[in-house]
């Protein structure tokens, strides 16, 4: 019997988190993840997923925070504006019907100027379509508009 995703939750570099059910997935490419070993902080040792990139597109049903997700600026403004405003997903959790999961690390390079510390992705860039849908391109190479230039 195989697993079947059930959720996304996206973890962002200040702490929050949204969780994303399946339904409310439409185009989605998580690409070339691979496993690797080590330490991250200072952790246990641990296995690491990291992924080349990630292109993703969110029905508006997603544009709200669950009971379980901890995050004040989605209260307020809603988890699209939030995603547009700060570019800042570091890590996501693929969730399994079987409660089980996988943590993915995407791709992440600061865009604070030297000696700043920022949270925004240079990667990451992040639109909202005149349909009420979230793209999100996490990619070294090319942006949510090239990606998805028929949306825009």
């Amino acid at each position: 019997m195989s697993k079947e995703m059930s959720s996304f939750k996206f973890y962002f570099r200040n702490g929050e988190t949204w969780s994303i059910n399946r339904e409310d997935i439409g185009d989605l490419w998580i690409s070339k993840v691979t496993t690797s070993y080590g330490r991250i902080n200072g952790s246990d040792f641990q296995k690491i997923r990291p992924c080349e990139g990630l292109k993703i597109e969110i029905n508006q049903e997603a544009d709200h925070v669950q009971t379980d997700d901890i995050n004040t600026g989605g209260l307020e403004s809603g988890m699209f504006a939030r995603a547009v405003k700060y570019q800042d997903i570091e890590k996501m959790s693929i969730i399994f019907d079987d409660n089980s999961s996988d943590l993915i690390y995407f791709p992440y390079k600061d865009k604070a100027t030297p000696g700043q510390e920022g949270l925004d992705n240079v990667y990451q860039t992040t639109k909202v379509s005149s349909e009420n849908k979230l793209y999100i391109v996490i990619d070294a190479e090319k942006t949510v508009t090239e990606v998805y230039a028929d949306k825009f």
